[in-house]
């Protein structure tokens, strides 16, 4: 048996080599706890009818991203010369149910609300022109006309 100075020498040479541990573990997580989290903006910017404007040009790419709990939403990509536009569409099946498509080549004509997306400017797509097909997302005052719950 241990007499009361070993003891205690042992426990303060053990305490040397364990208690930088905790106290990293604690500097280290603590921080991690304080920090807020960005925010993430997980559903669409609002219609603005202020910022209407209408834009012409050829798709470049079909992407789909996701927003809030769909994970299914159209973003076009065109461009007019030099410049690059994204157009947000709609939910996959709306198109789907509409029998649209598009492919890369596509010349369109998109009417829409210019906003902002965190840093991106984006168009809502309230109309598109498509050959002769007349493609409506949104009605006169911006809400979308398919069913936000099931996306179609």
């Amino acid at each position: 048996m241990l007499s009361g100075c070993k003891l205690l020498s042992c426990v303060a040479k053990s305490l040397r080599y364990f208690s930088p541990i905790p106290l990293f573990l604690l500097l280290s997580v603590n921080p991690g706890l304080s920090q807020k989290a960005q925010p993430v903006n997980s559903s669409l910017p609002n219609y603005d009818l202020h910022t209407e404007t209408k834009i012409k040009g050829v798709i470049d790419e079909v992407n789909l991203f996701s927003v809030g709990t769909r994970k299914d939403f159209t973003e076009l990509i065109i461009k007019n010369g030099d410049d690059k536009a994204h157009i947000y569409l709609c939910p996959k099946p709306f198109q789907e149910e509409m029998g649209m498509s598009f492919t890369k080549g596509d010349q369109i004509a998109v009417t829409g609300s210019k906003v902002k997306q965190e840093e991106l400017d984006v168009i809502l797509a309230r109309e598109l022109v498509k050959g002769t097909d007349t493609l409506l997302f949104r009605d006169d005052k911006g809400k979308p006309v398919w069913d936000p719950r099931t996306g179609k």
